[in-house]
């Protein structure tokens, strides 16, 4: 039997070893002391065991396998395969596994492929990653009780986003659960044509810690990193073949049941991308949104606490791979938490999320402003700035007054007579004259105090190539999408200045921009609002 007490002293362990940033062959090490310490805690509730899995092209994968209490010769039982998050070995998912198991299902884990002791090198959820899935439960069928007309995977993070990919090519696959993942990677670490630096750069370390990343990786991240223009479509290319939405159709022929979740501050994979992603789904399909960073929101429920993410996660195979009438298909299937406030909303589609009508803000005063100096205004550290305003309403935080309007273009409403509650993506439009013919800007919305303390709502990057100096061109560009509610008597402020931590700027030295507002093409700020 594996006690929970044993179960969660080895999830520690994974995650004591992450932070004490141990060399890839300690991490191993300790991790196997933990892994051995949930072997010895026996077997009768739900038993595990530890296994040498046969993945794609020979590579030998370390999982494990969660079976129900008393399972008996010739029942099948419904099969989850759940791979592991970046750079997170095989029991990440104990604490739920074992929940799953207790609960009727058969449940394989697995290091995915170039992580930690699995072998094969980093792929980035390429071709040989989806194939990985497909022999996990070509290999659980053959070894297991599990039913084969009963599978779903599901996972956090990279174990998401290979979930997704797996739905398009294996037909087996019934239901999905994609938590902080992404359905689109381009757009996740590249929108705006702006390199997501600090994204990036954590994903690179934690893989070169407890992985090999492969040739290709190694290729493409320093392409990446080190701006090479002359590389990007070959990168634009490298991250579709990794991206859901490129393969939508067969998604959507296959029929799985698809829950995806997200946290409005994810810092790796931003949510307008699973917002767009879940639109063009046909079958049966749940959107969630909550306050946090990347992976945060279903955080605790890998350590076996309550949570709301990993309750309906199970809700939802319990739905479509036991066909439980429990009510999750019947509920509204967007349902989102407000930064602001505690409760759910819940919403048709994406579409009715701001369905309460749009302010448009008017950008009407001409700005310009010099590049290559950070005002004060940024999108915060990933992970740390969405953490704190997600338990402490804390986002980060700007002066608006007191910006350097040398550096920083501000635009402000009128003060609000009664909240405004936004909902969905921000949009700007305007029109910008460079005096280069590259740049970067960042645009940012803050919810602004009586005092002119601004409160970050949303933000996002904006890079151009190739333009002519002095020659106006207009931008659209989709703010990070959020909800957030302004309280009466505060003010939105629209801020642009050119540099952030966050990304990678390309501003050459002396560059300048000017914002303005055409009299037949005014600039104006689009905010979607709940209704009332």
């Amino acid at each position: 039997m594996v006690r929970n007490t044993r179960a969660a002293a080895a999830l520690a362990v994974v995650f004591a070893v992450a932070g004490l940033g141990l060399a890839p062959h300690q991490a191993q090490a300790a991790t196997a002391v933990g892994v051995a310490g949930v072997v010895e805690g026996g077997a009768s509730a739900s038993g595990v065991r530890f296994y040498d899995i046969p993945g794609s092209g020979g590579v030998t994968l370390k999982g494990n396998v969660f079976t129900p209490a008393g399972a008996r010769a010739g029942v099948t039982y419904p099969l989850i395969v759940l791979p592991t998050s970046w750079g997170l070995p095989q029991v990440e998912y104990v604490a739920q596994a074992k929940k799953l198991a207790d609960s009727g299902y058969v449940v394989v884990s697995y290091t995915s492929r170039g992580f930690w002791l699995s072998g094969g090198e980093i792929e980035v959820a390429g071709p040989p990653d989806v194939a990985d899935v497909s022999a996990v439960i070509d290999w659980a069928l053959a070894t297991t009780p599990a039913d084969a007309a009963r599978i779903g995977v599901g996972g956090v993070s990279y174990g998401a986003g290979i979930s997704l990919l797996a739905s398009a090519h294996d037909p087996r696959i019934k239901a999905v659960v994609a938590l902080s993942g992404w359905a689109d990677l381009i757009e996740s670490i590249y929108s705006g044509r702006t390199q997501h630096r600090q994204a990036a750069g954590v994903l690179g370390a934690t893989g070169y810690l407890t992985g090999r990343p492969g040739p290709e990786l190694r290729s493409i991240l320093g392409d990446f990193l080190g701006s090479r223009l002359d590389r990007e479509q070959q990168m634009i290319e490298w991250g579709k073949k990794r991206s859901a939405a490129e393969q939508v159709d067969r998604i959507n022929a296959n029929g799985a049941a698809l829950m995806l979740g997200n946290a409005w501050g994810d810092t790796v994979f931003p949510p307008n991308q699973y917002a767009a992603f879940f639109e063009e789904l046909t079958g049966p399909k749940r959107l969630e949104f909550r306050p946090g960073d990347h992976a945060t929101a279903e955080a605790t429920g890998l350590f076996g606490l309550p949570n709301d993410t990993w309750t309906n996660a199970h809700r939802w195979f319990d739905r479509y791979l036991k066909g439980e009438r429990n009510g999750v298909d019947s509920e509204s299937p967007v349902q989102i938490k407000s930064r602001s406030t505690g409760g759910y909303e819940g919403y048709a589609d994406w579409k009715s999320v701001g369905a309460g009508g749009t302010e448009r803000i008017p950008l009407s005063d001409s700005e310009h402003l010099f590049a290559n100096v950070d005002s004060g205004a940024d999108g915060g550290v990933v992970f740390l700035s969405s953490i704190l305003d997600q338990f402490a309403k804390a986002p980060p935080i700007a002066s608006v007054p007191l910006l350097p309007r040398a550096f920083a273009a501000v635009w402000q409403s009128e003060r609000y007579d009664v909240p405004r509650r936004v909902r969905g993506t921000v949009r700007l439009h305007t029109t910008v004259t460079p005096t280069k013919g590259d740049g970067t800007f960042v645009a940012y919305l803050y919810d602004v105090g009586p005092l002119g303390l601004g409160k970050l709502v949303s933000n996002a990057p904006y890079t151009f190539h190739g333009k002519a100096p002095g020659q106006a061109f207009g931008v659209d560009l989709d703010l990070v999408s959020t909800a957030y509610d302004v309280p009466a008597g505060h003010r939105l402020a629209l801020v642009v200045d050119t540099v952030d931590p966050l990304y990678i700027e390309h501003n050459p030295t002396g560059a300048q921009l000017t914002f303005s507002s055409p009299r037949t093409d005014p600039s104006y700020v689009s905010v979607p609002l709940r209704e009332q």
